[in-house]
């Protein structure tokens, strides 16, 4: 029975305090944000450390003192005696518990894997080719129209490839921003027609819901050399295309590592 104790217990506040420590460690070490919007911390640090604080406290009681309801089972066991004396076989009503122990074992297995993972393995950033099938050519779902208005009026010194990703998609009057200037650093994805995409995941709270942020961007110095994936800083004007549309004329192309900060927000 103490094993079975022991069990539950790491199953509730272990497993708590250990996706708890995770956090915090990855916070400490700046990588939170591989995760989480940093715009978040303010809540996700607290709470973790809440959750620590809680986890430890419980290690306090005594193993079995959850289960201490003080509930009189003396009619539970005068029932069982009276289906004995009838001849009622209860064989059957073992096989439920069995399952679910079972039950509980496999998923105590599978969360103790998934929590150990967070600590172990090394946090690393979505790749190229997820952005690839995350993208569904348009701009990221939360860019506003305030985005656009800002562009119109020349206050583009902030904007990163999801920013322009919103204008290049939204604009109504693409001559307005013919010669503006731009350095957007972005990975590269396949494009077409003599173009690359510069490209960026631009992620509202966390990574589940990053969405894909393209640029098309043309360059008339060499850039075979470049493979999907490679990150690269881009500076140069946005020009409107013949089609109508919007794409950035590269005027220089440098390969850089990634950012220790790979995503937009």
């Amino acid at each position: 029975m103490r094993r079975a104790w022991v069990g539950y217990r790491w199953l509730g506040t272990g497993l708590a305090a250990l996706l708890a420590v995770a956090t915090l460690t990855l916070w400490a070490t700046g990588r939170l944000a591989l995760y989480l919007n940093p715009s978040s911390d303010w809540l996700a640090v607290p709470m973790a450390v809440l959750l620590l604080v809680g986890a430890v406290l419980s290690f306090l009681l005594p193993l079995g003192a959850e289960a201490d309801h003080g509930h009189d089972h003396g009619d539970q066991d005068a029932a069982h005696a009276h289906a004995h004396a009838h001849g009622h076989d209860h064989d059957h009503g073992h096989d439920a518990p069995r399952r679910a122990r079972v039950l509980a074992v496999t998923g105590g297995v599978a969360a103790s894997v998934v929590a150990a993972g967070v600590l172990l393995w090394p946090p690393a950033s979505l790749s190229a080719d997820i952005a690839q099938t995350r993208s569904t050519g348009s701009a990221p779902l939360f860019a506003g129209a305030d985005v656009v208005q800002l562009a119109s009026h020349g206050d583009t010194s902030t904007f990163g490839v999801g920013d322009w990703a919103s204008v290049f998609a939204t604009a109504t009057n693409p001559d307005a921003f013919e010669g503006d200037a731009v350095t957007l650093i972005g990975f590269v994805t396949p494009g077409s027609g003599g173009t690359f995409g510069l490209t960026r995941l631009v992620i509202t709270h966390c990574v589940i819901d990053a969405q894909t942020a393209r640029v098309p961007v043309s360059a008339t110095l060499p850039t075979r050399g470049l493979k999907t994936g490679q990150w690269v800083r881009v500076s140069g004007v946005v020009r409107t295309t013949a089609a109508g549309g919007l794409e950035v004329d590269a005027r220089s192309v440098r390969t850089i590592a990634q950012p220790k900060d790979p995503y937009e927000y």
